[in-house]
């Protein structure tokens, strides 16, 4: 291996999310002579970031007081809030709930505010190296150092290549992690400083996404449109979003809890034949889906939150689980969990100890901490209590016991609840009639992705053995449905069965990395800016 260069930084931020890039604004405001860096692995900033998303301000608001003098582009104010319940042909409109109204609240891009945040960065003088991805903790007497990034141009076999690049190790006094849900770096770092003891298991949702562009006279600035019901059974959590914004562009996407029994589901192909509902059906019919995308996301909420300081480092944002499930928004919640680490670290950048506690401990006394606190019964009383007994444990404990309830229901792990295939009934769902249902492969076309050809594959079975004993044999190979890109195909050669991973094809999801029912699937950082390039809509 060659060596590396190196530089140096006073802080370190992996991921140029709205949690890293408020951290850094945040710290530069507080310090202007702080060095700041932040390193991402998209290929430019907002190319990863996948969100149905309206905001709520209120970090925001802290952070740039003035921002609706300058906005991002395609912010749109909220207007009519719709909470709607399907069954296969009728939708029945439900009591908004409270913590689901979006009045003062904005329809935006996240990726457009990201590229915007970005831009209030580095005018501050915060240096941004996209298509650098991260791919090492640098780990030093059990301190956290920084990380390696860059490194490019090893081949499929693990050589250095031609064009082989070591990567430059960033190191820092502080290193934030902000990697959003089910990080790589973040997932090591959890084992390493067992940052996950003492707390409930994380839970997951995945989000999958498209960008539709319809007719101008369908079209309502500022629509906030969600559902519960159809397709999904009782016994699955999810529902799903439309988003009016700007002149003629609607996020549509379906969120699924990873939490599902059912070996024969499919998250991608539920979201296909939602979009066929006859209500659905009149917004969308006439335009023209533009994009595609999915993410995981965290739903365990408060009582998922890791340990959140270890020695040289911290985690922000999604990475560390900020998301408030029932108000379906974590924007704002990941902004102030940066800006909080930022002013943490701006008191004690003359001593610079290396643990920095009095960031959970600002963080405690935040309203952010307040505010998820409130709502974590609601996500597990699903589980508890299945769907119909969900909602009514979401309706005492917001308007009776307001939050405050003396107990905490628990989460499970998502992979351990799956039955086996034979216990399970098959689910059979229509072909896509290419105008409002479509196939994954037309779909990831519309995601931009691309990854260097040969380079070593980023999604590692850890013992390829057990697949075809566990995978194949119990659970008919679930990740060919769970994906939403078309990664993983059992084939059958010579009567026997095998796993083909077509890396290629990934959107950087993280459903393989959460969902496998042996925890045999590694998601590793792929070469930098190697992945989707959402474009500014999404």
């Amino acid at each position: 291996m060659s060596e590396r260069e190196a530089m140096e930084f006073d802080v370190l931020i992996v991921g140029a999310g709205p949690s890293g890039l408020a951290a850094a604004i945040r710290l530069k405001q507080l310090s202007p002579d702080t060095a700041v860096c932040v390193v991402e692995k998209g290929s430019e900033v907002g190319a990863h970031i996948l969100s149905g998303a309206v905001m709520e301000p209120r970090a925001l608001d802290e952070l740039i007081p003035d921002w609706r003098d300058d906005p991002p582009a395609l912010a749109t104010p909220a207007a009519e809030d719709r909470f709607m319940f399907l069954t296969e042909t009728k939708a029945f409109r439900l009591p908004t709930p409270p913590q689901m109204h979006n009045h003062g609240n904005y329809v935006v891009s996240l990726g457009n505010v990201c590229r915007w945040l970005g831009a209030k960065a580095e005018a501050l003088g915060v240096e941004i190296y996209p298509g650098f991805a991260a791919s090492e903790t640098i780990i030093e007497d059990g301190v956290v150092k920084g990380v390696v990034a860059g490194v490019m141009g090893i081949t499929r076999d693990g050589e250095e290549g031609p064009n082989y690049q070591p990567g430059m190790e960033l190191r820092a006094s502080y290193t934030m992690f902000a990697e959003g849900c089910r990080g790589s770096l973040t997932k090591k770092l959890f084992d390493t400083f067992g940052l996950r003891e003492g707390v409930q298991p994380q839970t997951y949702g995945i989000g999958i996404k498209e960008l539709w562009q319809i007719p101008k006279e369908k079209h309502t600035p500022g629509l906030i449109w969600h559902s519960t019901g159809w397709p999904m059974k009782t016994d699955t959590y999810g529902g799903s979003w439309l988003y009016m914004l700007g002149e003629d562009l609607v996020s549509v996407g379906f969120v699924v809890g990873l939490d599902y029994p059912n070996p024969w589901l499919s998250p991608f192909d539920e979201f296909q034949r939602f979009k066929t509902h006859p209500a659905v059906r009149g917004m969308l019919e006439g335009g023209k889906r533009i994009a595609y995308g999915a993410r995981a996301l965290n739903e365990g909420g408060f009582q998922s939150i890791p340990k959140l300081v270890f020695p040289g480092g911290m985690l922000i944002g999604d990475g560390a689980g900020f998301l408030n499930v029932p108000k379906i928004k974590g924007t704002h919640t990941a902004m102030k969990s940066g800006m909080v680490a930022a002013e943490a670290v701006a008191e004690v950048l003359e001593t610079r100890p290396p643990v920095l506690e009095s960031y959970p401990e600002k963080l405690q006394a935040s309203w952010l901490w307040e505010e998820l606190r409130g709502v974590r019964n609601i996500r597990p009383g699903f589980v508890k209590f299945g769907f119909w007994g969900g909602m009514v444990n979401a309706a005492l404990d917001t308007y009776v016991f307001r939050g405050k309830a003396p107990w905490t229901f628990k989460h499970h792990e998502d992979h351990a609840v799956l039955k086996r295939a034979a216990d399970a009934p098959k689910i059979e769902y229509p072909k896509p009639d290419g105008v409002l249902s479509f196939d994954r492969l037309s779909s990831v076309f519309l995601s931009n992705t691309n990854h260097e050809e040969d380079q070593p594959a980023h999604l590692k079975l850890r013992a390829p053995e057990k697949w075809l004993g566990e995978n194949w044999e119990k659970f008919a190979s679930p990740e060919s449905r769970y994906c939403p890109a078309g990664v993983y195909e059992a084939v059958e050669e010579d009567g026997k069965h095998k796993l083909v991973i077509n890396a290629q094809n990934c959107v950087h999801c993280k459903t393989c990395d959460i969902k496998d029912p042996s925890q045999n699937i590694d998601w590793c950082t792929p070469e930098g800016s190697g992945g989707p390039n959402y474009i500014g809509g999404m």
